[in-house]
């Protein structure tokens, strides 16, 4: 079959690859559609952790927001996803550990990662195979396009309603999203969603622009942002700066959110944390959120089409790593058909 591989840093093809074997307790799923990510970007210029620290190397196979359909089965495997649309999920735990056992396999120290961490391939490809416990259906009113954005959307959904639920017992009212990227948007369509007042802040005229016409208010650069309260700061953005700056800008008794990874080290000065008492957390993975996602989305409390510019082949993949965005919509975010 054909699969997007990335052999060296800003190297990279469409080769013919083995069949994937359903192994025990695994399903075959034919791909229609994936996401491009930042974390599939930071595989081809060479800069992603996991390439350093020994939890992965090249060659690697990308590509771990999906959806297909089930066409083959492993033994063991419940014979009644054959033919189901499905996504699944990216963290795929030990299954012995503690965290495991208490249903965190997503910061399980020796998960697999589909398409990212310790040699699971990944969904740019025809086909791919994953333990069918790691499986989520996919009901009618979400199609392909959403069903393909359900892994962002559910970390975006985690990053939300961590900002919302403040230490104190009561919700945010004004929430802050740092970075109108494909998660800061979801995350700030949760927000909204929710009730609560979302404002957005980028870098970018592009992309600020994008926000507003989603109906966001939208804020280019740090000094256009009003002298308002924010409850809550979700930090989406892939700079090392920006953390520190959430802090400055929540309110005493808020929550700070980190999303985003930058690929160089954010220093934040715990004692604004202290004296503000603020809360921090970190999100990591979609995997407790992935459920609801699929939820909000079938509702149609959340609608996420717009966020895609484009759907391109595996002929295209490399292009759009490269930089260079397909023709198509202003969204942030280009999925995959590898059918074409």
């Amino acid at each position: 079959m054909r699969a997007f591989v990335i052999t060296a840093p800003g190297a990279a093809e469409v080769a013919d690859v083995p069949e994937p074997v359903a192994g025990p307790g695994e399903v075959v799923v034919d791909v229609r559609r994936a996401g491009v990510c930042g974390t599939d970007v930071e595989f081809y210029t060479g800069h992603m952790a996991y390439l350093h620290d020994g939890n992965a190397r090249y060659p690697v196979r990308i590509g771990h927001e999906w959806m297909g359909v089930v066409t083959e089965l492993g033994p063991g495997a419940d014979a009644s996803w054959l033919g189901r649309r499905v996504t699944g999920d990216t963290m795929l735990g030990c299954g012995h550990c503690r965290l495991c056992r208490s249903g965190r396999q997503h910061v399980c120290a020796d998960r697999e990662e589909v398409g990212i961490r310790r040699g699971r391939a990944g969904a740019l490809a025809e086909r791919i195979a994953v333990p069918a416990s790691s499986l989520h259906a996919l009901p009618d009113a979400v199609d392909d396009m959403l069903g393909a954005l359900v892994e962002p959307a559910g970390n975006a959904l985690r990053a939300a309603e961590a900002a919302l639920s403040l230490a104190t017992g009561r919700r945010a009212e004004r929430v802050l999203v740092v970075g109108p990227g494909t998660i800061g948007l979801l995350a700030a369509m949760f927000v909204r969603a929710a009730g609560a007042d979302v404002h957005l802040v980028g870098v970018s005229h592009a992309s600020v622009d994008f926000a507003r016409s989603l109906g966001f208010t939208a804020w280019l650069g740090w000094n256009a942002l009003p002298d308002v309260p924010f409850d809550a700061v979700i930090d989406a953005a892939m700079d090392a700066s920006t953390a520190a700056r959430a802090v400055d800008l929540v309110q005493p008794g808020g929550r700070v959110v980190f999303i985003g990874i930058a690929s160089t080290p954010s220093t934040v000065d715990t004692r604004e944390l202290l004296l503000k008492d603020v809360t921090a957390a970190g999100i990591l993975s979609a995997s407790p959120g992935l459920d609801a996602a699929i939820a909000g989305f079938a509702s149609g409390t959340v609608d996420a089409h717009p966020l895609v510019a484009a759907t391109v082949s595996l002929d295209h993949v490399e292009a759009v790593l490269a930089g260079k965005h397909p023709a198509g919509g202003r969204g942030p975010k280009v999925h995959v058909d590898p059918r074409r």
